[in-house]
């Protein structure tokens, strides 16, 4: 019997890019079981989506919403998924 999973993803506005937010997003991930993908975006927001049980979803997010010590996370906001997520590991995407 396998768990049902969704697919949810986050705009990241803030200082979130030049501090590893990337990374950071991967490794919470990755201890969360979830698989998916981080890229930053020409306006200096970061963009996240991941894929997974809604509990360990819901834990990442709060993550997000703190991001790494580095950074600073001025607006973590759930926006619609834009496509599936192929893969079963999470990615940093250039």
């Amino acid at each position: 019997m396998s768990k049902k999973t969704t697919t949810r993803r986050w705009l990241i506005v803030g200082k979130v890019q030049g501090v590893g937010f990337r990374y950071f997003a991967r490794r919470e991930a990755e201890v969360l079981g979830l698989a998916g993908k981080a890229s930053n975006h020409p306006d200096g927001t970061v963009d996240v989506a991941a894929r997974g049980s809604v509990q360990a979803l819901d834990s990442f997010g709060a993550k997000l919403a703190i991001g790494p010590p580095a950074g600073r996370v001025d607006d973590c906001r759930v926006v619609e998924p834009s496509g599936e997520i192929e893969d079963d590991v999470f990615r940093i995407e250039f």
